[in-house]
């Protein structure tokens, strides 16, 4: 959630830390600061607000000279958003930038306040500084393994201190920190996106281990024996550009865009004669024998694709799946054993109840497989198995290429069970390979709608409310088309089972407001169209986005989205555009922040 940065090297840090916070404001904050570190003490620089007004400040200032520095944007959750309570934090010797949440803070606090230290934030934050600070004793490295027994909960933390003046010590537990080095100085941040301008090579800092940046480099050590250890290098194979706008007025706008080529580069090389192969993944077919029952744990975006898979699943294979949000899943003491197979979706690979899902669904027996885009994530390397998504990088905080990559997963997955299940004959099999293909290209049709559906957008800009309808597969799609209007333009909107509407929605349905019926279904389309006539009845503006033949149901709707028609099975890419850029350009008409929308986070990294 919270952003970080830090450089040591041989040049001027204050511009490097403040231009990957930058490029770090995708995750959503509300106040950033940096803190420079030399042999004449730490200067600290921070203010509530963008990371503009940061620059502002940095610029203004009499010293923000140094080569060794620590940068942050916070978003809030100890604290209110204020001044005081951005990073960094200082307490005597030490300086510290975090993200995450100490869960024993208060108590934590409580025991330090009998040795005479008092916070000035209200932040968690400052609590873990001036932990660290009460146990320092000249050695950085055995300090914050006392300080890493007492802490509990989730927390990546950079640390300068006073007296190792060029020098920043890093550990995390759960919250992400990648770490790089180049002939100018050693880096680290909570996402590759802010290193890429000087390196596509880097390493995931591994939980329980120290980081120590110096200007010669960078050293890893186990926290326990401190046995130092090489660094598994990892490479990205995109670059600046694929995190830049290319001219499109926001992020959203290219990455729903970006769609036919991730999809394309996450389906085309697993399919090979008319069958799905996982072999360069590294997923053996063994992976899905005996798998009897599919678990499917995410969040978000990433449940709705689950909704999708489960349907696929359910359909095709006839074995149960169920889809858990993950923030319940370790609640639930669930029923596992060795032919479940967990799935486990997340564009991040940080997510935190994701995470804590997978590590019991791996702690009880269960074969576990991730869907994740960020090679090296934590949960990609906890997984038994990994089925990367090539999507690139996501910036904008709304999710859109990367669940339509999910559910490509889903269908890559299903495929799979089927041939190992002896369902589909290979002739059966070659059909459904040529019929997803078909499905993905629709895709690029569906973009040229694109003013078009600016013109639908429009007409419902002002509305407080809105429904989404949906049976079967499309009441997932429906799901993420309503979170992507809810969470970028603040429409208060929700997806329902179109059959579900007599049973109480009904009555919130009133002159002018949209319903957004989603229909790819043929064997429910009269049954759907029954209920959007009941919605019309009662005034409602009713927005049919489908790729189904509507003759003869004219007088029901008001506005049609038409996209190209598909097999059933198949629905799902065409309608996920259309719905996106509805939402998108609904949000524009209202004059939001499409990238940034309030309160939000890209990747949600404490629980």
């Amino acid at each position: 959630m919270c952003g970080i940065i830090g450089f040591t090297g041989q040049t001027e840090a204050a511009n490097i830390l403040v231009e990957g916070l930058q490029q770090l404001e995708y995750r959503g904050y509300d106040s950033a600061g940096i803190a420079l570190n030399d042999e004449n003490g730490t200067k600290v620089i921070k203010t509530a607000g963008k990371v503009a007004m940061l620059r502002e400040k940095v610029d203004q200032a009499s010293d923000a000279s140094g080569t060794c520095g620590i940068g942050h944007t916070r978003w809030a959750t100890h604290g209110g958003v204020t001044t005081a309570n951005a990073h960094p934090h200082v307490s005597n010797n030490i300086t510290l930038i975090h993200n995450g949440i100490i869960e024993n803070y208060k108590e934590i606090a409580a025991s330090l306040a009998v040795k005479g230290y008092k916070a000035i934030s209200e932040t968690d934050t400052e609590v873990a500084a001036m932990l660290i600070d009460s146990l320092y004793s000249g050695d950085p490295f055995e300090t914050m393994k006392e300080a890493n027994k007492i802490l509990e909960g989730a927390y990546g933390f950079c640390i300068m201190f006073k007296d190792h003046p060029g020098e920043i010590y890093c550990m995390r537990n759960s919250s992400p920190l990648v770490a790089t080095v180049t002939e100018d100085g050693a880096y680290i941040a909570s996402d590759m996106v802010a290193l890429l301008q000087y390196s596509k090579d880097y390493f995931v800092v591994p939980e329980d281990h120290i980081v120590v940046m110096k200007k010669s480099g960078i050293e890893l050590f186990d926290i326990e024996t401190k046995e130092k250890e090489t660094p598994k290098m990892l490479h990205v194979d995109w670059d600046t550009t694929a995190a830049q706008k290319g001219g499109y007025d926001y992020f959203m706008q290219k990455e729903i865009y970006d769609q036919p080529e991730a999809l394309t580069n996450t389906v085309a090389p697993r399919l090979h004669n008319g069958h799905v192969d996982f072999s360069a993944d590294g997923i053996s077919d063994e992976l899905f024998q005996g798998v009897n029952r599919v678990i499917v744990c995410a969040c978000g975006t990433a449940m709705h694709a689950g909704l999708v898979g489960r349907n696929i699943i359910e359909a095709m294979i006839r074995i149960p799946v169920t889809v858990e949000l993950a923030s319940e899943f370790r609640y639930m003491n669930p029923i596992l054993d060795e032919h479940t197979l967990v799935v486990i979706v997340s564009q991040s690979g940080e997510t935190a109840d994701s995470l804590a899902a997978l590590r019991l669904a791996n702690e009880r027996g269960a074969k576990t497989l991730s869907i994740v885009n960020v090679k090296g994530s934590s949960i990609a390397r906890e997984s038994d198995h990994v089925l990367y998504t090539h999507a690139g990088p996501e910036i904008a905080v709304a999710s859109t290429k990367a669940f339509s990559v999910q559910c490509a997963g889903f269908y890559l997955i299903t495929l799979k069970l089927a041939e190992i299940k002896g369902l589909m004959t290979d002739e059966e099999q070659a059909d459904f390979c040529e019929q997803f293909e078909k499905a993905i290209g629709t895709v690029e049709e569906v973009l040229k709608q694109d003013d078009y559906i600016k013109t639908i957008s429009e007409k419902i800009k002002d509305t407080f409310s809105a429904f989404y309808l949906g049976r079967g597969l499309d009441f997932g799609l429906a799901s993420e088309g309503s979170l992507k209007l809810k969470e970028i333009s603040y429409v208060n909107s929700e997806a329902y089972n179109a059959g579900e509407l007599k049973h109480g929605t009904i009555s919130l349905v009133t002159e002018g407001v949209p319903i957004i019926a989603v229909a790819t279904q043929s064997s429910v389309l009269p049954k759907l169209m029954a209920n959007v006539e009941e919605t019309k009845a009662r005034g409602a503006h009713v927005i049919m986005v489908t790729d189904k033949d509507m003759t003869g149901y004219e007088g029901a709707f008001d506005d049609l989205i038409q996209v190209p028609e598909v097999d059933d099975r198949f629905g799902t890419f065409g309608v996920t555009a259309a719905l996106q850029i509805l939402a998108y350009h609904v949000t524009v008409f209202r004059g939001y922040d499409v990238d940034q929308p309030r309160n939000l986070a890209k990747s949600v990294t404490v629980e």
